[in-house]
C-alpha cells in the first residue's frame, strides 16, 4: 500500500472541510465494549461529559477557531456505522472470542448517531459538554478529544511552508523511528497503540501504528483504535475505562453503595465478558482504598491496569495484594499506560521482568511527540493534557479522586465528601504532562 505523503497532505488541503474525524470506528474498543453493557444494563442513566483542559497554561480557544470546531463536531454527528463496519464487527474475533457483540447491540448501534453538544467559551478556554442519556453520549468521549487535538496542530501548522512541513514530519519519524529501534532491544515486550485521545492527527497515528508492525514485529499486539485495528488487520485491544465507576458512584445512595460502586462495575462487567477482559482498573478513587476493601474474587481476574500512580510503586502494590491473596503475580498481568516515555517503559520492563506478565498501552507520547521537531520555535506543537470526563449522572455531580490529585475531577465540596469514604493514602501528587 502507497504511503500517505504526510506534509504534502497537510500543506495542499484547499477543500471546504477537511474531516478529523471519518468513521464512528475511528474511537478506543472499550468504549464500544462499555457501550454494550450500557446500553444492555442501563439504558435509562443520562450521564453528561465534560472538556477539562488540565494544562491551564494554553488557552484552547485562543488558538482554535471556535467555528471551525464547530463544522468538525457537526461533521461527526453525520456519520454512521457502515455495512463494511457492521459486518466486521460483527463477523471478527476479539480477544479469542466470536460474536462478543449481540446481535440485537449491532442493530441498534447500526442507527447510532452522535447527539448534540454544548459550546462556548470562557476565560480563553472552551466550554464543550455533551448531556443526554449514557449510551449515546459516551461514543463522543474520543472524537471531541481527537479533533480538538488535531485542529491545534493544524492551527500550529498553517504558517509553516511545504519544506518546513517535510522538515516537521521528517524529525518526527526519525525521533519515533529511534524509540522503536530501543524497543525492539527488549526481549519480550508488548506494546500496543492507546494514543487515539491525544494523538497529533489521524493521518500520524496511522503512521505510527504501520511504523509500529513492522519496526517491533510481534512485539506489537495491537491498537485501541478500532477503525485502525479493522483497516491493518490487528487486534482491537482495550477494555473498560474511569468512565464506569464514576457513574456507579455518582448513582450510589448511601456512603456504603459510595464505597462498593467499584466493585459493582465489576461483577457486571463480568456478567457481560470473560477471559482477558478481566482487567480491573483500581484508581478512579485511589488504588490504596480500592485494594483494602477489594473482595476476594477480585483476586481471580487476569490482572490490573494500574494508571495514575508511579509505574513501579503502583505495579508493587499489586503484586503484594496478589501475594497477600494467595495468587502467583507470575501467572497475572499488569497493563501499563499512563503517559509513557520510552525510558518509563524499559525502566519498568526491567524491573517487572520475571515477576509478572505484563504489556505497555503506548498512548500521547507515541502519538503526539513533535517537541523540538519543528523548524521555528513553537509550543503549540506540544502535546497537553486534555481529558473529557463525566461530570454528572442523573443530575448528580461524579467525581474522579486518582491516585494522583493533579488528576482528579469533580465538584470540590463532592471531592472533599469522597475523600473522607475512601481515605487520602496512597495519593501522590505528579506533574501531569499528557
Amino acid at each position: 500500500m502507497a504511503k500517505t505523503d504526510i506534509a504534502r497532505r497537510v500543506y495542499n488541503h484547499t477543500w471546504k472541510l477537511d474531516p478529523i474525524v471519518r468513521s464512528l470506528l475511528d474511537t478506543d474498543f472499550y468504549k464500544l465494549l462499555m457501550l454494550q453493557m450500557i446500553w444492555g444494563m442501563y439504558p435509562k442513566v443520562d450521564a453528561t461529559f465534560s472538556l477539562i483542559n488540565r494544562t491551564t497554561s494554553v488557552r484552547l480557544a485562543d488558538e482554535i477557531d471556535e467555528g471551525e470546531l464547530r463544522e468538525q463536531l457537526d461533521h461527526a454527528r453525520t456519520l454512521r456505522f457502515s455495512k463494511k463496519e457492521m459486518i466486521w464487527l460483527g463477523g471478527n474475533t476479539f480477544y479469542g472470542r466470536k460474536q462478543i457483540f449481540e446481535p440485537e447491540f449491532l442493530a441498534w448501534l447500526e442507527n447510532f448517531r452522535l447527539p448534540e453538544y454544548e459550546l462556548s467559551r470562557r476565560d480563553g478556554q472552551f466550554e464543550l459538554s455533551f448531556a443526554g442519556p449514557w449510551m449515546y453520549t459516551t461514543l463522543w468521549e474520543i472524537p471531541a478529544l481527537a479533533i480538538i487535538n488535531e485542529l491545534r496542530s493544524r492551527a500550529a501548522m498553517r504558517s509553516f511552508g511545504p519544506f518546513a512541513l517535510d522538515v516537521l514530519y521528517a524529525r518526527a519519524k526519525a525521533k519515533m523511528w529511534a524509540k522503536t529501534e530501543r524497543l525492539k532491544a527488549l526481549p519480550g515486550i508488548r506494546i500496543s497503540d492507546f494514543g487515539t485521545r491525544r494523538r497529533h492527527s489521524f493521518l500520524w497515528q496511522r503512521w505510527c501504528v504501520e511504523a509500529l508492525k513492522e519496526g517491533i514485529g510481534d512485539a506489537f499486539t495491537g491498537t485501541s483504535n478500532v477503525l485502525l485495528a479493522m483497516d491493518n488487520d490487528l487486534e482491537a485491544l482495550g477494555t473498560n475505562a474511569h468512565e464506569l465507576p464514576m457513574v456507579f458512584a455518582a448513582l450510589a445512595n448511601s456512603e456504603e453503595e459510595l464505597r462498593q460502586s467499584p466493585y459493582k462495575v465489576l461483577q457486571d462487567w463480568q456478567r457481560y465478558y470473560g477471559g482477558n477482559l478481566l482487567i480491573v482498573l483500581p484508581d478512579t478513587f485511589g488504588t490504596a482504598a480500592f485494594l483494602r476493601d477489594a473482595p476476594d474474587w477480585i483476586a481471580d481476574w487476569t490482572g490490573f491496569r494500574p494508571d495514575s500512580a508511579p509505574p513501579i510503586e503502583g505495579g508493587e502494590k499489586i503484586l503484594s495484594w496478589w501475594r497477600e491473596k494467595g495468587r502467583h503475580p507470575k501467572q497475572k498481568l499488569l497493563i501499563f499506560s499512563d503517559g509513557l516515555e520510552v525510558e518509563t517503559i524499559e525502566e519498568t520492563y526491567k524491573h517487572f521482568r520475571g515477576k509478572v506478565r505484563m504489556s505497555f498501552g503506548w498512548g500521547t507520547n507515541l502519538t503526539n511527540d513533535f517537541e523540538g521537531c519543528a523548524p521555528t520555535e513553537t509550543k503549540s506543537l506540544d502535546a497537553i493534557s486534555l481529558v473529557c470526563k463525566v461530570s454528572e449522572a442523573n443530575g448528580r455531580p461524579a467525581v474522579k479522586l486518582s491516585d494522583n490529585p493533579a488528576k482528579a475531577t469533580g465538584d470540590e465540596k463532592e471531592i472533599k465528601r469522597y475523600l473522607r469514604i475512601f481515605g487520602e493514602k496512597g495519593r501522590v501528587e505528579q506533574l501531569v504532562k499528557v
